[in-house]
């Protein structure tokens, strides 16, 4: 069995296509290759700057005869049909066999392909691979019309057994395959032959070109870290960087630089980040932070060591860093003059053409910050001052250059301008967590103002109906509900969240509909809204605040009752949502968390994840199987009993009218029980209650064994019927045991 090897040999491919690239190289010539009825033992794809290549070990040397037959349309359908399924089939009407199926008399089309040799199959497998080869971007060149992400200059392709190497016949607009190819641009440009894999892998690396890339970034990352090491200083680690030189280089070459003394002075983070971003330099610092050195890496053996490549990269860094130390030193001055003129400006800037600026934006984040403040450990006045600041830096020079500094640059502004450490870590800290292994702020100010910026981000992205459908998250909704859920789970917070989402739904409500809003309405929307921080008025109480303040309330009103409702009750839907997917990678069942979310206070996250967190290990007891078993029993027969008598039964169970002792023992456990249970829930101590409830299960077995609940006596049934309304409610107040399944 012949083993393949392809090159697709060209000009520079862009580092961040590469790996995708390879990939798709395998994909497409295996799936093709099987698909044509050829096997293999495995595959595997490279890739370097100007080549991708695969190997393919073990492919049959050809595919085998086939036989199908096709059941075609009955004998005497039109000619229309016949004709259609001979042209599917590809086979002439005289060719097509008459069989007795049973059911009349149907054409059959015997369809018999001979096995091909593998060199024509891989010839046209990859034809087809490089002519739609899915390319982000792609280009032409030349007279031709073959398009490649650059000029495509040599093609190898051949199959190897033991008898030697196989060149497959294929010619692609004027570029010939081979089993020739090219090292290293400048220091081994000559072509050379190889007959194998192996062949071709060591020919290449003594062409000074390394095939592999994880062999190109160990090299990288083993080199830069010795250097460092023996400067005693240490390499600052950037996979995603060291992914990207890797692509940008054949055969490394690891050379480390000094940064001029008169850039020492920026922020390490903004060496960095300007390093990284002009230059692909890697990062050096010294034990205390601070960031001295530089690492470049060449693409050639200079003869000089590399002496007069580092001379011109430092000349380019300087340039660089100027720009960076320009940027920081202007952004100085503002920053200690206040930083008005940057807040002042971010009232031209627009955060959404529905939405308003940035300014409308930091104006709601500010005051919901101040409403969540006491409920995190914070002062109000604290929290929406560090609120109004923490976005100031999206107006500073630095920010402009390098977005990706945004909230860092503003924690040293705020420091420069004098304010607390509290203050200056949450313009950093309220961006976070932008994922699902960043650190979640813990210090109470940071939370407070994270918290705002991510609720008024979703309340006014549902308050004008944009929400994520699908896949399509544009702007990151998904990603800020479940940093909310982390924050509050993470600081064990007890917010109302329903309260918060009113809120600034009501606010970007009413600025959405300032026309029908008087001026002198809107001293009573902050009232409303302090009602709603003060005394936790929300969801239906809430609506009917606004309702007693009658035609005070005028146009707000009628916003709320018209407008905020609905809205409301989908953007506490989406959290729950993400809250489910979140409690499921915990490994809590689906009717586990749908059965805490339908207990009141679900917009209390701590709450009701504790709740689930009891349920769960609940029910993996024998007692919580058991008692299940027994609640769904009594739950049936009062639903079934309620049905026939169209009654109710949920009062009026008395002891006296027990007449076993089973019977008496329920009662007794359910007194019991309610008292447990009562206080248990009062301090929301959910193990206690899950423990309280399964004391119930004894009893209530007993109960099922012994007791006829459809007794002759009709007060001994309703009575009967009544207890198991008391079962059923006793059990429903620690969770709704309706949803579990099983």
């Amino acid at each position: 069995m012949p083993d393949l090897l392809i090159e697709l040999f060209s000009e520079e491919i862009p580092a961040r296509m590469q790996a995708k690239a390879a990939a798709d190289l395998q994909r497409l010539v295996a799936d093709g290759l099987v698909e044509a009825g050829l096997t293999y033992a495995g595959a595997g794809a490279f890739h370097t700057p100007r080549r991708l290549a695969l190997s393919v070990e073990g492919l049959s040397a050809e595919s085998p005869d086939t036989r199908e037959e096709r059941k075609g349309p009955k004998v005497g359908a039109p000619d229309k049909a016949i004709e259609g399924f001979c042209r599917g089939a590809g086979v002439d009407k005289d060719a097509l066999e008459i069989r007795d199926t049973g059911k009349g008399e149907v054409y059959f089309a015997v369809i018999e392909k001979k096995g091909r040799k593998a060199p024509e199959i891989v010839a046209e497998v990859l034809e087809n691979t490089i002519r739609h080869f899915p390319w982000p971007k792609s280009m032409r060149w030349g007279a031709g019309a073959l398009r490649w992400v650059r000029p495509l200059h040599s093609i190898l392709c051949i199959l190897t057994n033991d008898e030697g190497a196989e060149i497959v016949p294929l010619e692609i607009d004027g570029i010939t395959a081979g089993n020739t190819t090219r090292g290293h641009r400048f220091m081994a440009p000559d072509a050379f032959a190889v007959t194998s894999f192996d062949d071709y892998e060591a020919k290449l690396k003594k062409a000074k070109v390394l095939l592999r890339p994880e062999e190109r970034a160990e090299h990288i990352w083993q080199d830069a870290s010795n250097q460092a090491f023996v400067a005693g200083l240490e390499l600052v680690e950037d996979k995603g960087l060291l992914a990207e030189v890797a692509g940008l280089v054949e055969w490394p070459v690891v050379l480390m630089g000094e940064i001029d003394a008169d850039f020492l002075q920026l922020p390490p983070e903004v060496l960095q980040t300007s390093m990284k971003e002009h230059q692909k330099f890697f990062s050096v610092r010294d034990k205390t932070g601070q960031i001295t050195r530089f690492v470049t890496v060449a693409n050639i053996e200079a003869p000089d060591g590399g002496k007069t490549i580092l001379a011109g990269n430092q000349k380019v860094l300087a340039a660089r860093l100027s720009d960076a130390k320009f940027f920081w030193e202007n952004d100085l001055r503002v920053a200690k003059a206040g930083m008005g003129p940057w807040l002042d400006s971010l009232a031209n800037v627009t955060f959404h053409g529905k939405l308003g600026s940035e300014q409308d934006r930091i104006d709601r984040i500010a005051a919901l910050a101040r409403n969540i403040a006491p409920f995190v450990g914070t002062k109000p006045e604290i929290a929406e001052k560090a609120a109004r600041i923490a976005k100031a830096d999206l107006a500073s020079e630095m920010v402009y250059e390098f977005p990706e500094l945004q909230g860092l640059m503003g924690r040293y502004y705020a420091e420069e301008a004098g304010f607390d450490a509290e203050i200056a870590a949450a313009c950093e800290e309220h961006y976070a967590p932008l994922g699902p292994s960043d650190d979640v702020p813990a210090a109470p100010v940071s939370v407070a103002v994270s918290l705002a910026d991510k609720i008024d981000k979703l309340a006014g992205f549902w308050a004008i109906d944009e929400k994520p459908t699908g896949s399509k998250d544009p702007f990151a909704l998904r990603r800020a509900a479940l940093g909310i859920i982390r924050l509050v789970l993470t600081n064990d917070l007890h917010l109302h969240l329903d309260r918060f989402i009113d809120a600034q739904l009501l606010r970007h409500k009413v600025e959405l509909n300032r026309d029908q809003v008087e001026d002198d309405e809107i001293d009573t929307l902050e009232e409303i809204l302090d009602e709603i921080a003060d005394h936790g008025v929300f969801g239906a109480a809430y609506r009917a605040v606004v309702e007693t303040r009658g035609k005070k309330a005028g146009a707000v009103t009628k916003l709320v009752h018209e407008k905020l409702p609905d809205a409301s009750d989908d953007l506490l839907g989406f959290f729950h949502d993400r809250l489910k997917v979140h409690l499921r990678d915990e490994g809590i069942p689906h009717d586990v968390i749908d059965a805490s979310l339908a207990m009141a206070g679900n917009d209390d996250l701590t709450l009701l994840v504790r709740r689930a967190e009891a349920l769960a290990d609940f029910l993996k007891t024998e007692d919580g199987e058991n008692l299940i078993q027994g609640f769904r029993r009594a739950n049936n027969i009062l639903t079934q009993a309620e049905e026939k008598d169209g009654v109710e039964y949920s009062f009026g169970a008395d002891v006296k009218f027990a007449e076993t002792d089973e019977e008496k023992a329920v009662f007794a456990a359910l007194d019991d029980a309610d008292t447990r249970i009562g206080a248990a829930m009062e301090t929301e101590d959910f193990v206690a209650a899950m423990s309280a409830m399964a004391d119930l299960r004894a009893p209530i077995d007993a109960f099922f064994e012994t007791v006829q609940i459809n007794a002759d006596s009709e007060v001994l049934r309703r009575n009967r019927l009544n207890l198991l309304s008391r079962i059923r409610s006793t059990c429903l107040g620690v969770a709704d045991l309706r949803r579990i399944e099983g």
